[in-house]
């Protein structure tokens, strides 16, 4: 391969060993993470195990776990499984953890175990942010994202979807009846009773549907909102700003600092539109930035004459 740039041969031994420390550069973001991290006190912010137990094997400090998580969203790598692989071939990675390897399913019992102390965590850096200057808070904007759940769209029922397909069904129902009398009448013995025997069969598995879906309208009835999801019962039908489209998820709420783009404080909800947000959001964002009056910036989706009035100042 001579002409071309050569790498080191995988046998090459070297005189001094090398340390993960030097593959890390001084301004690498996750030195950043690392020092957080360390700063915080885990157990007041709501960290499970932030004590080890006097009993049993060992396990992961809290504080490793949680830099993984960071790091894992900061670099849009937020599945458990790829974590696991992140964490064995990453020199970053391998640097943050001190070479430890979280199996993917700790990981995700970490994220679901600990959300509440994972959101103050969110809290304590824009703190950070604010105290150092870095915010200087004086203008937020507002805006929600739609999120898809783990719900497909045939597993999320309202009323109008349960009436047509009832419909579809019942159409069904007479023309299996009208094939298999037309079969009845037509069909010599033999071939005859090997279809209606099939067409009875998707006869059955159709009224066993139907009795369902007449189930789930019944439910539907102790719906507050009136849809009900069966994967993930939060999660709701809402539409997309693609023209005739939609999905079944959440409305992410973010307030971004409006000068260095750091996101001041979020939240999910399961409505499908922004109205009734502004004045929770905003609220929220003058609450973390520790300021009794503030600037915000919304979309017309936001506006709500009544909410509108409690918001000094605003406009439309």
């Amino acid at each position: 391969m001579s002409g071309f740039i050569e790498g080191v041969a995988r046998g090459q031994t070297t005189l001094f060993p090398e340390r993960l420390e030097d593959w890390v550069c001084e301004d690498n973001v996750v030195r950043v993470v690392d020092l957080f991290v360390e700063e915080l006190d885990l157990a007041e912010l709501g960290f499970g195990r932030a004590s080890p137990s006097r009993t049993g094997r060992p396990g992961y400090h809290p504080a490793v776990l949680l830099k993984l998580f960071i790091y894992g969203y900061l670099n849009r790598v937020p599945s458990s499984r790829r974590l696991e692989r992140e964490a064995g071939r990453n020199v970053e990675v391998m640097w943050l953890t001190g070479r430890l390897v979280p199996d993917h399913k700790t990981i995700a019992d970490f994220r679901r175990d600990n959300g509440p102390a994972i959101r103050r965590t969110c809290a304590q850096f824009v703190e950070l942010c604010r105290r150092i200057g870095t915010l200087k808070g004086d203008c937020v904007a507002i805006d929600g994202s739609k999120f898809k759940a783990v719900n497909n769209r045939d597993r999320n029922f309202t009323k109008g979807k349960i009436a047509s397909r009832l419909a579809h069904l019942e159409a069904d129902v007479e023309r299996y009846i009208d094939e298999m009398v037309r079969i009845d009448r037509q069909e010599e013995d033999e071939a005859r009773t090997g279809k209606v025997a099939h067409l009875a069969r998707r006869y059955g598995r159709v009224r066993q549907e139907i009795q369902r879906l007449k189930a789930m309208d019944k439910a539907l009835v102790d719906a507050p909102d009136g849809q009900i999801s069966l994967t993930d019962p939060d999660a709701r039908a809402m539409a997309t700003s693609a023209r005739h489209s939609g999905l079944v998820g959440y409305n992410a709420q973010c307030a971004v600092d409006a000068e260095t783009h750091i996101i001041v404080t979020h939240d999910v909800t399961n409505q499908g539109f922004d109205r009734g947000q502004l004045s929770p959001m905003a609220t929220s964002a003058k609450e973390a930035l520790g300021r009794d009056d503030l600037h915000a910036i919304a979309d017309k989706g936001y506006f709500v004459q009544p909410e509108q009035r409690g918001q000094a100042g605003a406009r439309p």
